[in-house]
């Protein structure tokens, strides 16, 4: 039975996307099945593995809009055992079928939760049915955020929703596995004391090592691989490493 993490926070432009493709693929690496799963209409998940999704193609968004099964949507990586569901940019927050157990259930009853050893899910920072879906159907939920002074509001946002989820009995078992800074530099004061208000509000056990500001991520994104495969030796990807180490470890 997969395990499955969903990189989440309500506050946009905080790395879910870069996150959820290199850890997917550091996963990967480990020798793990992994699927990942991109729930964002931005849809940026397909760039960062190669892939080009044609128009018409089954996506997530596609699966909650009722059009097709969540496992016609599956498309294999250029490496085998990592695989992508899509996302599409075209579909309307708000529209789509109704329920927050969605997901969860296709997963359950389409074969995929036994096919897979960890399914990562990208996430929109909107609260809407997309959002609802990810939480129920997750295991551990991973935060990203930029140490920036607005950081800690999209972080209590978000545990806000988690609350929610666990209290109606959604989902009893969800739990944040870790907060991860991202585009950190640690010589800068507001990144050290963002960091670390977090840590104390949070739990300073559940922060995880830091991905290092790298235009490497960027670069990487843009030639269609994950980082380890694009810059192996590139700091980022070191950061990426260390943190998914960690992470294993807490899971």
């Amino acid at each position: 039975m997969a395990r499955t993490l969903i990189i989440s926070n309500r506050k946009g432009g905080t790395g879910k996307s870069s996150s959820a493709v290199n850890i997917a693929a550091e996963l990967h690496a480990r020798g793990q099945r992994v699927l990942l799963i991109d729930m964002d209409t931005q849809a940026h998940c397909a760039y960062g593995v190669g892939i080009t999704v044609a128009r018409d193609a089954p996506t997530l968004h596609g699966f909650m809009a009722g059009r097709h099964p969540l496992e016609a949507a599956v498309l294999p990586t250029a490496w085998p055992g990592l695989d992508l569901i899509p996302g599409d940019p075209l579909f309307e927050h708000g529209s789509g079928q109704v329920g927050e157990l969605l997901l969860r259930d296709a997963l359950q009853q389409s074969g995929l939760a036994q096919a897979y050893d960890t399914i990562v899910l990208d996430t929109p920072p909107s609260l809407d049915a997309l959002l609802l879906n990810a939480l129920c159907a997750a295991d551990r939920v991973l935060i990203p955020f930029v140490p920036h002074f607005l950081a800690g509001e999209g972080v209590r946002q978000l545990a806000r929703v988690l609350f929610k989820i666990a209290s109606r009995g959604s989902n009893e078992n969800l739990r944040v596995l870790g907060f991860l800074p991202v585009m950190l530099d640690t010589r800068v004061n507001l990144h050290r004391q963002v960091t670390e208000g977090l840590g104390q509000q949070f739990g300073r056990g559940r922060m995880l090592p830091g991905i290092r500001n790298d235009i490497r991520v960027a670069e990487a994104f843009a030639a269609g691989q994950p980082l380890r495969y694009f810059a192996p030796k590139s700091r980022a990807t070191a950061d990426y490493t260390e943190a998914v180490d960690a992470l294993l470890q807490r899971w």
